[in-house]
């Protein structure tokens, strides 16, 4: 029987900590590609590259990967699954793994994940996709307490498949293994960032802005992304790709058009 065949990519770039264990994890199970970002692409949520060229560059990372083809892309993480798809694999991929992501990507933070954006790419291809983040913004994170639990979360989404129109957003607390409780299918909650901008001066005396804020959760339900990663437990939220409100269609049909 053949082994699968896994797309490998991320947000953070190649060479990423996170990136890295999510390949050795998926070699496990199937025959791996890796096409990720030259550099750090967090925040760019599913951005493209229209306006300028795209390279790129296959590689060798290290010891641990040898015999796995990579390349390095100069795109954003869904310019990576684009021109994987396109142009750099023979054929089409059983499923698609984006991470493992330094930092959450639970409730609000999916609209801007670069990560989840690439998983969200090949779903929009038809392609089953999950999303991995660990809840540890360091780059030196600790990654190992999830390796089993990224391993059976893949394992069955070959085996069971994952709804049509659907992606996986895995959610994993920062937490030792003994401390792990489980996984829990959860939806997404409800929460936003209250944002504000640093203003600042330059040497040069020129204003400059930056981005700071403080996490709002606004949903106090136990069946939530982040009630669940609160509680010790791995988050798993299928998202879809569809953004149409349905519930608002009705009352929009009221309108004086």
């Amino acid at each position: 029987m053949a082994k699968p065949l896994i797309l490998v990519t991320n947000d953070d770039g190649i060479t990423a900590p996170g990136v890295r264990t999510l390949i050795h994890i998926m070699k496990k199970i199937g025959d791996v590609i890796v096409v990720a970002p030259d550099s750090p692409q967090s925040g760019m949520g599913h951005a493209i590259t229209l306006d300028s060229t795209l390279y790129a560059e296959k590689l060798t990372i290290d010891e641990e990967s040898e015999g796995i083809v990579e390349y390095s892309c100069s795109g954003t993480p869904a310019d990576c699954v684009k021109l994987a798809l396109q142009e750099l694999m023979e054929r089409k991929p059983d499923i698609c793994v984006s991470g493992i992501n330094h930092g959450s990507n639970s409730s609000i933070n999916v609209i801007y994940s670069g990560t989840m954006s690439a998983a969200i790419e090949a779903g929009i291809e038809g392609i089953p996709a999950i999303g991995f983040s660990l809840c540890d913004y360091k780059w030196e994170a600790d990654f190992s307490q999830a390796k089993e639990y990224v391993q059976t979360i893949v394992e069955q989404a070959l085996q069971h498949g994952i709804p049509k129109g659907t992606v996986l957003n895995v959610n994993i607390p920062k937490l030792t293994k003994d401390e792990l409780k489980g996984i829990k299918v959860c939806r997404q909650a409800r929460a936003n960032w209250k944002e504000k901008f640093d203003k600042r001066k330059n040497p040069m005396g020129k204003d400059y802005y930056w981005l700071t804020g403080e996490f709002e959760l606004l949903d106090q339900g136990e069946d939530t992304d982040e009630w669940a990663l609160a509680n010790g437990y791995i988050s798993v939220v299928p998202t879809q790709f569809d953004l149409t409100a349905h519930h608002a269609v009705q009352e929009l049909n009221s309108w004086n058009f």
